[in-house]
């Protein structure tokens, strides 16, 4: 199945999980996964958050910022992969001049 990202429509999500500024996402949900591509803007993050009943993979497209991933910083590029497994907490966070754009799934459960 093809997930066209273009042409699903923006959500912008207003200080997500409790984060700074805004999220850009454009998002693909079904019983089983919930796929987006987002874009955190300089400055903006996603809150700090636990995964009580599922995991997250998040993929950096462009850019770099970091994770708080139980309290340990990790630093993010291009390339970069994070995942936060059943249990543990994180958040995203832009701390760089330019937008950071990823890729994250969240499968159900």
């Amino acid at each position: 199945m093809l997930i066209n990202f273009d042409s699903l429509k923006k959500t912008i999500l207003k200080n997500f999980r409790g984060g700074e500024k805004d999220t850009e996402a454009y998002m693909y949900t079904d019983s089983l996964n919930k796929i987006m591509k987002g874009r955190l803007t300089p400055g903006a993050s996603i809150g700090m958050h636990k995964h009580e009943n599922n995991s997250e993979i998040i993929y950096i497209i462009e850019g770099c910022g970091k994770i708080l991933y139980d309290a340990v910083e990790e630093t993010l590029e291009t390339g970069s992969c994070h995942y936060c497994p059943k249990g543990h907490s994180h958040s995203l966070m832009n701390n760089s001049n330019e937008d950071l754009i990823f890729f994250a799934v969240v499968p159900e459960q």
